[in-house]
């Protein structure tokens, strides 16, 4: 398996906390831009650079969330984070993206406490949970994988007879995107 150095810099530190490096350094300027879903095309990832040119062809994984009708709590929960500009960043990330219904399986007032704003750091701890910083692919995804998460904890990936699991969410879709690929799960990760 091929060993991927994670590396903290700075234009991640509170966010996602961690950033991917293929045995190169990876660029610690912050990010200056403050993102609106409509200027996500225009981002900076802090070099200078666009982050992502085209996402109409191809969304960011920020886009492919916002324009799903079953990731509404979701976007609520990320917006609330304050993690708009890491998810319209460069990446590459899997976002393993639970469905409103994964969200309304938790105990009743778990969501609206988490959304407060002085809970963001628990928040931010539960979305990091469901974010890898490497592009995944179905099968790429073995049984027995471990990944590791942004929140700098790790999962167990079961794959048996086309099920993918990661820890107890099942995948139930799959989508690439520009900036990494999304698998829709039906339960938060725990």
């Amino acid at each position: 398996m091929k060993k991927i150095a994670i590396i903290v810099t700075s234009s991640f530190l509170g966010l996602w906390g961690l950033s991917c490096s293929n045995n190169t350094e990876a660029n610690s300027s912050q990010t200056s831009s403050n993102i609106s879903t409509n200027e996500l095309s225009e981002h900076k990832d802090g070099s200078g650079s666009a982050a992502i040119q085209d996402d109409e062809s191809k969304p960011t994984v920020l886009k492919i969330a916002m324009s799903s009708d079953q990731h509404k709590i979701l976007v609520e929960a990320v917006k609330a984070a304050e993690l708009v500009d890491v998810l319209a960043a460069v990446g590459p990330y899997t976002v393993f993206a639970p469905t409103d219904e994964a969200f309304k399986k938790l105990p009743a007032g778990t969501v609206e406490n988490l959304l407060k704003p002085e809970n963001k750091s628990k928040l931010q701890d539960v979305l990091q949970y469901h974010v890898t910083t490497s592009a995944y692919t179905k099968d790429q995804l073995k049984d027995g994988m471990k990944l590791g998460m942004a929140n700098g904890k790790s999962v167990t990936v079961t794959n048996k007879d086309g099920v993918i699991k990661i820890n107890n969410a099942t995948v139930i879709g799959f989508i690439e995107g520009a900036n990494g690929n999304v698998f829709v799960i039906d339960e938060i990760i725990n």
